[in-house]
C-alpha cells in the first residue's frame, strides 16, 4: 500500500497570504537554481487567457463520485486504491491516490483531491512529490520538476497582475502563484531546509506541493467565528 503523506493544502496557502500580509517576501536569484536542469521552452505566441477549472478530469464543483470515475478515467485507479480521509480540523474529506509519471521522470506523486466542508464539492486539488511519496526522488528531481513547471505555468495565461515567482519564504521558495479572473489559483511552493556558506543561501528541498484551488484566500472550511465561544 502506498505511503500516504497527509497535507493540508489550505494551510500551505494560509501561510502564503499571511507572509504576503506582512511583506516578508524577497525576490529570489541565487545558486539554487544552478542545480536544476533547464526547463523545457514554452511554445511562443498569443497567450488565450486561462480559465482553471480543475486537474485533468477533476472539475471544480465535482461530487466524489464524479471524482472517482475522473480518477478512473486519467490513471486507471479504482477501489481501495483510491483513499479516503477526513481532516479532523478544516472538516474537509480528501481522497488520495499515488501516481507514477505525472510529469515523466519526475517521480511518483501523491495527488489528493478535496471537497469542501459545506458544499461538499471538488474545491482543491494538490499535487505533491517527496521522498516520502517515491523514495527515489532526489532534490535534483524536486528542482526539475520545479523548473518545469514553472516554465508551463509562465506561458498558461495567469493574469499577470495575479503572478508572483520565485518569492524566498522562511522554509522554501514559491515558484509561482497566479490567478485566472475567476479568482481560481496555482501555486507551487519547493520546501525545504535553507543553508548559508560564504554567503550564500542554498535550498535543500524536501518536497515539491502543486495546488489548484477555487478559492485560497477563503476555502470551505470549518472556519470559528467571533463570539461562536
Amino acid at each position: 500500500m502506498p505511503t500516504v503523506v497527509s497535507l493540508r493544502f489550505s494551510t500551505v496557502v494560509a501561510r502564503f497570504v499571511f507572509a504576503a500580509l506582512l511583506g516578508a517576501f524577497t525576490s529570489f536569484a541565487g545558486p539554487i537554481a544552478a542545480t536544476a536542469q533547464s526547463a523545457a521552452p514554452i511554445a511562443q505566441g498569443a497567450e488565450a487567457a486561462l480559465a482553471l477549472t480543475g486537474f485533468r478530469s477533476a472539475q471544480f464543483g465535482m461530487d466524489e463520485d464524479a471524482v472517482r470515475a475522473a480518477i478512473k478515467a486519467d490513471f486507471g485507479i479504482e477501489g481501495d486504491a483510491v483513499q479516503v480521509g477526513l481532516n479532523t480540523v478544516e472538516r474537509t474529506r480528501v481522497m488520495t491516490i499515488a501516481v507514477p509519471e505525472v510529469l515523466p521522470d519526475g517521480g511518483t506523486a501523491q495527488v489528493s483531491y478535496i471537497f469542501g466542508y459545506q458544499s461538499k464539492a471538488l474545491i482543491q486539488v494538490g499535487v505533491l512529490w517527496a521522498p516520502a511519496t517515491d523514495p527515489a526522488i532526489t532534490d535534483a528531481i524536486l528542482y526539475a520538476n520545479g523548473d518545469v513547471l514553472r516554465a508551463y505555468f509562465d506561458g498558461a495565461g495567469y493574469l499577470p497582475e495575479t503572478v508572483s515567482k520565485d518569492v524566498v519564504l522562511e522554509n522554501g521558495i514559491l515558484l509561482f502563484r497566479g490567478s485566472d479572473a475567476s479568482g481560481h489559483t496555482a501555486i507551487l511552493l519547493l520546501q525545504g531546509r535553507f543553508e548559508e556558506s560564504e554567503g550564500l543561501r542554498t535550498l535543500f528541498p524536501a518536497s515539491l506541493t502543486l495546488l489548484y484551488a477555487v478559492n485560497p484566500d477563503n476555502p470551505d472550511i470549518l472556519t470559528i467565528k467571533g463570539g461562536d465561544f
